[in-house]
């Protein structure tokens, strides 16, 4: 019943070995609840054959049900009333449609101890108080997004002196003020305290951009980082070099590249993979990543590019135990890291085609008879 409180109070938050077997447990567990409680996620496990006990080693993790995040964007399943949620977020809705996934208590007591541990691991909490600019939506009523809870909470890892927001709601929708971003980035340069920007990539792009074509080049106090997330979005078709943005930062801001940290995850699948000190996304004790060949969804080997299925028991309210993004990624072995950490590291090297998700998202209808 408490397997998944065990599996997310590891001590090594990097260690899979260590976990395996209390993953596996919280998994058939997850299974299990969701095909007593969810209808449509039990036909769809009936109809592939599936049963929890089929769970016995990491390899089986690929015998999972699979959904995809673009059947959640059109469907919305759950595995418990909505009275009983602790709250509801969805996806960004850039594409014209959005995930709406809930989460459960039990999942809220089993992420603190998640964040807490990888926080530390990653030097992100401080009790050095902090100024926060925030190039990203203001958190409201009028909002559930993901990546709105997920950069407001990234303001509490140092406790906060102000927070300023280049996403304001008015009249209804989002008005985006970088200029004044941009102005209280110069103010808070003279600060004694440490500031941290909490930034979408490709936001930080284009403040940095900004701040260099008005002749600005500042020196932030001892201790400012950065905190990527959210990925570059509707601006692909912008997205540069790691290094680049990187040196940008360090040239326009005084902003060390070891002072920079990136955050990958996603509504339907909230596990927050935080990169190294070289940058890469090592998988955490919490999650198991699986490649797929994006012809046949079977699983491929380390170092094969594919589709990335994530795989976690974190939620009893929605199904979401394996979810197929629409990225495109691979493992390499941890060991050729160099950061001293073992656990494979996730590259995300692009989004699919999305003729292949939309067909493995209308297969998963199917079944649903929807």
């Amino acid at each position: 019943m408490f397997s998944r409180q065990r599996l997310f109070w590891v001590s090594r938050p990097y260690d899979l070995p260590g976990s395996d077997a209390r993953f596996l447990q919280a998994v058939r567990d997850s299974c299990a609840y969701h095909i007593k409680h969810c209808p449509e996620y039990r036909a769809i496990c009936q109809a592939e054959g599936f049963s929890p006990e089929q769970v016995k080693t990491t390899d089986d993790l690929a015998k999972l049900p699979l959904l995809p995040t673009l059947f959640f964007k059109r469907h919305h399943i759950c595995s418990m009333p909505r009275w009983r949620l602790a709250f509801e977020v969805t996806s960004s809705g850039t594409s014209g449609s959005f995930s709406r996934v809930g989460f459960d208590w039990g999942c809220v007591l089993a992420e603190i101890p998640m964040v807490l541990r990888l926080g530390f691991f990653h030097r992100l909490i401080s009790p050095v108080p902090a100024h926060y600019v925030v190039l990203g939506y203001r958190p409201g009523r009028q909002d559930r997004m993901g990546v709105a809870r997920t950069m407001f909470g990234l303001t509490h890892c140092a406790p906060p002196l102000s927070r300023i927001y280049a996403l304001r709601w008015r009249g209804g929708r989002y008005v985006p003020d970088l200029d004044g971003a941009v102005k209280r980035l110069e103010r808070l340069a003279k600060s004694p305290f440490p500031v941290r920007i909490v930034a979408f990539p490709s936001y930080l792009w284009f403040g940095l951009n900004r701040l260099e074509e008005l002749g600005v080049s500042l020196k932030l106090p001892r201790g400012s980082k950065i905190l990527l997330a959210g990925g570059w979005k509707q601006h692909y078709a912008q997205e540069v070099d790691q290094s680049i943005l990187y040196a940008l930062a360090r040239r326009v801001l005084g902003v060390e590249e070891k002072n920079i940290h990136e955050f990958f995850g996603a509504v339907e699948h909230p596990i927050f993979f935080n990169t190294c000190k070289n940058h890469h996304f090592h998988v955490p004790a919490y999650a198991r990543v699986v490649i797929r060949d994006g012809n046949n969804l079977q699983p491929l080997p380390m170092g094969r590019v594919g589709l990335v299925n994530l795989i976690t028991p974190l939620l009893n309210a929605t199904p979401v135990t394996s979810v197929m993004t629409d990225d495109l990624g691979m493992l390499t072995p941890g060991q050729t890291c160099g950061c001293g950490l073992q656990s494979p590291y996730l590259t995300i090297l692009g989004r699919a085609g999305l003729r292949d998700i939309t067909t493995c998202a209308a297969g998963a209808s199917e079944l649903l008879g929807l």
